[in-house]
């Protein structure tokens, strides 16, 4: 890396935290530490960070309020942490706005895999050719270099993940693909495969991108197979 990218670490668990904090500064990042969620919120104010891991347990409130707020704020992209493994809070933490989830205890190495894959496609999205970086299809316009996208010229608010999977779809319009493919092309590891996490992130576009969500013109269902971008 060019520059170091900085990492917000919101977790009570001193131990957790410190091992955390140096595993990712020896691997090149800088990283910040707040143990309650007001605390993460501020530090995320001065800080600037690129990257947030969210404890779910923090003391003063719960992880997935702390979430709602930094998304928003922003659309920084968020790793849930929590000792809660089932599939209800996986998609619950990202149905508000989380990035990714992580049950404890967990490998080091496969966070700092995650985080680099993160920051892997991000730099691909945003080394594609100059003439490519803008689509307009129908009334939407993504512009890849901005990480913006617009709705009828009002600009609508993407989270990292959102933001990649609409692109991949639109960049790819009227190709059909699995929940599977998607999964391995937005998140990109295998050892994640809950495709349920793709459901979650369809329907949020859908919501946000959509004149009416419940009957979807763009992202489109090709049951029993997958979605797709439909465009004539």
């Amino acid at each position: 890396m060019n520059s170091k990218r900085k990492v917000l670490i919101i977790e009570d668990e001193h131990d957790i935290s410190r091992i955390l904090r140096d595993y990712l500064m020896k691997n090149g990042y800088e990283a910040a530490v707040a143990a309650t969620g007001e605390d993460g919120l501020q530090i995320m104010e001065l800080l600037q960070p690129d990257y947030i891991i969210l404890d779910i347990m923090l003391p003063d409130q719960d992880g997935i309020d702390v979430c709602r707020e930094i998304r928003r704020r922003n659309n920084i992209p968020i790793l849930i942490l929590s000792a809660r493994g089932s599939d209800t809070d996986k998609v619950l933490g990202l149905g508000f706005g989380a990035d990714d989830y992580m049950s404890k205890p967990f490998s080091l190495s496969e966070l700092l895999a995650r985080i680099n894959a993160h920051f892997r496609r991000y730099d691909s999205l945003n080394t594609v050719q100059d003439h490519s970086h803008l689509l307009r299809l129908a009334n939407l316009e993504i512009d890849n270099r901005a990480y913006k996208v617009t709705v009828n010229g009002d600009e609508v608010s993407l989270s990292a993940k959102e933001f990649q999977l609409l692109y991949y779809l639109a960049s790819n319009k009227n190709q059909v693909f699995s929940k599977s493919q998607l999964l391995d092309a937005i998140w990109g590891f295998d050892a994640y495969g809950d495709e349920n996490t793709v459901t979650v992130y369809i329907r949020r576009l859908r919501e946000k991108i959509e004149h009416d969500a419940s009957h979807p013109t763009l992202l489109k269902t090709v049951w029993g197979v997958g979605y797709k971008f439909n465009h004539d």
